[in-house]
């Protein structure tokens, strides 16, 4: 019986090993718990032609080992490559949903004919903004922020090299926000990604090239998820659990690629619309404030009385950031609470390492805990019911030494 036992142990002890090289993406030169920006023009400046001007960094990267830069994942002969084969290897892919690649319109949208829209078998969000997985195997959506009068806050597109004054507001008012990166600004902006780390925000992935998911192979999905948290884990130190997909397109195919890498997807219920106004046609500068002004009538007219919400604004350029800074006073006067997605859902470990812990949602706004930081853990908070948790995140060493001494325990 005891060698029955025994034999579990290696076995689950072999999988969690197994689990752990998955998510070792990269070696990284940071301590997300000690960051430390250069003082240089790019970083201090806040005008954008100084802030986007290139510089040379410490994060060196050899470009034979990335895809090219806002190309799709699988460019620069990713897909052949050992890491890669690896990392697709080790999936079942078997055990997929049987659902077929999308085809992109010719106007650049999704083309939907033939597409059972009103049953919307695969949770389709583009076809019916489906958010519940119909398929085994997949991660459901976060949509909308639990907590009532909650404006759950998140901006896309990061890190942009023009964000210095933006972020400054943030941290003037003690403000954090879901950041979803894209993988290719990552690299191209490495000190814009650390200060997103360093001042608290709750950093996800976005995507290597922002190409609609669902019209990408199960290859080209993997290697766009994969190679954006690569960058994230190599410049930052931290390896992102969330992400959100380009325009919201994905379905359960989309969601179970990201499951097999431990990814939740971040969606929204809300959408300003920001990024489009003077690019649209019918979408001006007007059109998005009117869209803030709405939002924020919501948030006192009882549309949030038993829930909260996360609203979709953009990181994109100057245009997007300023909306948010114009509007956020109103905001805050509207709504009780202001926070990222991971306070909100009370996901202390938002990363696979848990070197910093976020608040809870209680802590927070009842300011028992400071904001978590790259220069301070907040050691009280807890893992909470819905808290991200992650085995991989265990160092191998330690599960082989719990294997060993669990087995000293058993022959006592």
């Amino acid at each position: 019986m005891i060698y029955y036992y025994l034999t579990l142990l290696f076995v689950f002890t072999f999988v969690l090993v197994q689990a752990d090289v998955k998510t070792n993406y990269t070696t990284t030169k940071t301590d997300p718990s000690k960051i430390s920006i250069p003082d240089i023009p790019q970083t201090t400046s806040n005008d954008v032609a100084t802030e986007c001007a290139y510089y040379n960094s410490e994060y060196t990267v050899n470009p034979a080992e990335w895809p090219t830069i806002w190309d799709i994942a699988t460019s620069n002969n990713m897909n052949t490559s050992q890491e890669f084969q690896d990392l697709y290897n080790s999936i079942d892919w078997a055990s997929a949903p049987n659902i077929a690649v999308r085809k992109a319109s010719a106007t650049g949208g999704l083309d939907m004919t033939g597409y059972d829209t009103v049953n919307d078998p695969d949770c389709w969000w583009s076809s019916s903004q489906c958010t519940k997985p119909k398929h085994q195997g997949c991660n459901a959506d976060i949509v909308n922020c639990p907590e009532p009068g909650t404006w759950g806050l998140t901006f896309d597109d990061g890190p942009n090299c023009s964000h210095n004054a933006f972020y400054e507001f943030l941290q003037q008012n003690n403000q954090q926000a879901s950041m979803f990166y894209i993988g290719s600004n990552v690299l191209n902006w490495p000190y814009g990604a650390l200060r997103g780390v360093k001042d608290g925000h709750h950093i996800a992935g976005h995507t290597w090239s922002h190409k609609m998911m669902t019209t990408l192979s199960n290859q080209e999905v993997l290697a766009e998820l994969y190679y954006t948290a690569k960058a994230i884990k190599y410049v930052t130190g931290i390896t992102p659990l969330y992400w959100r997909p380009a325009l919201g397109d994905i379905d359960d195919r989309v969601r179970w690629v990201a499951s097999q890498l431990g990814f939740t997807a971040i969606l929204w219920n809300l959408d300003t619309d920001d990024w489009a106004a003077g690019t649209t046609p019918g979408v001006t500068p007007q059109t998005v404030d009117q869209n803030y002004q709405n939002f924020i009538t919501m948030g006192s007219n009882g549309s949030f009385v038993n829930s909260g919400n996360i609203v979709l604004s953009h990181e994109i350029n100057n245009m997007t950031m300023d909306f948010a800074i114009q509007h956020y006073p109103a905001i805050k006067n509207a709504y009780k609470h202001i926070v990222d997605v991971a306070t909100c859902m009370n996901i202390s470990h938002p990363y696979v390492e848990q070197v910093i812990t976020f608040p809870n949602f209680d802590q927070k706004v009842n300011e028992n805990a400071s904001t978590a930081t790259g220069s301070g853990v907040v050691p009280g908070a807890s893992q909470l019911p819905g808290a991200a948790t992650s085995v991989s995140a265990m160092p191998s060493i330690i599960l082989i030494g719990i294997l060993f001494m669990t087995i000293a325990f058993v022959m006592i």
